[in-house]
């Protein structure tokens, strides 16, 4: 029997994974179990977690595992939100050092409720990673920050080697499917970014297959190039769980690759346009390609 999504479309072979955990991803795991730390693989259901690990990486996921907003595609939880770790950083550094990961992504859930978003957390981890080991290349992908340019300098003012904000969706459907967040802003956010420090590498990802047309992909493309984004991912959405939107249409390899030649033809430096594509997915590949 074909095997079928929740909303019982069928899933095309190209999105099947073997997620057997291998042992190098049970290491992984149990590092981050030890430290107590999260992770966007597991948090965000990532399919992509046991290839991930195996290869002895993981998306550290700062801040907390609740998030003071409710996306509609996304499974982070969004209940029992707590104060953040004081000693997260340190743990984060301990983790980093024992895997010997050497390009380090971190990223957050949205914490709204905290007077600086949270933006001075991103920055003494990133601080911390920088005096801990040499040579170490560091990338966030961080939320909106309410746009606010003082937190967004916060961050930059401590280094990461790229940048990373989602617009996640075309514009048109963002009001259905972002909480509180707006597509403006966060072109803002990376435009705001590039004037704070032009040469740092700017990144950003969308998901298809929400109903968004082939034109206002398109049409996001040019406005991620306007504010001079360097990178761009761009994905398949999956349904997490029944509590997200089903998925409207399932893109094929072909399309994949024509969405990947346009943003290539639009200026941008990488691109990684593929059904299983998120935000960190061969981070470190991409950003040894880009320097």
């Amino acid at each position: 029997m074909p095997q079928l999504d929740k909303n019982h479309n069928r899933i095309p072979q190209w999105l099947k994974r073997n997620l057997a955990p291998a042992d190098s991803a049970r290491n992984v795991h149990k590092a981050l179990d030890k430290l107590q730390l999260n992770t966007v693989c597991q948090s965000a259901l990532c399919p992509n977690r046991q290839e991930c690990w195996a290869s002895g990486t993981a998306t550290f996921m700062i801040l907390g595992d609740a998030c003071t907003r409710n996306c509609r595609f996304c499974s982070v939880g969004h209940e029992g939100i707590r104060p953040p770790d004081p000693h997260e950083p340190e743990k984060l550094v301990e983790a980093v050092k024992s895997l010997g990961i050497k390009h380090v992504v971190i990223t957050s859930v949205t914490r709204d409720d905290l007077e600086d978003d949270g933006a001075g957390h991103f920055a003494r981890c990133l601080e911390l990673l920088h005096e801990s080991q040499e040579g170490i290349t560091l990338e966030v992908l961080v939320p909106d920050f309410n746009g606010r340019e003082s937190l967004i300098k916060r961050v930059l003012d401590a280094s990461p080697d790229i940048y990373s904000h989602n617009l996640e969706t075309v514009e048109s459907l963002t009001p259905k499917i972002r909480s509180r967040a707006r597509y403006d802003l966060s072109l803002q956010v990376l435009k705001t970014a590039k004037r704070h420090k032009p040469d740092i590498y700017t990144k950003s990802g969308i998901m298809v297959g929400l109903g968004e047309s082939f034109p206002e992909i398109e049409k996001a493309m040019d406005d991620l190039r306007a504010v001079s984004c360097d990178i761009l991912t761009i994905g398949q959405y999956l349904r997490p769980t029944l509590e997200q939107l089903p998925v409207v249409k399932y893109y094929n390899l072909d399309e994949f690759k024509i969405m990947e030649q346009g943003a290539l033809a639009r200026g941008f430096k990488q691109v990684v346009s593929t059904p299983l594509a998120r935000s960190s997915y061969h981070a470190e590949k991409v950003f040894q390609h880009i320097v």
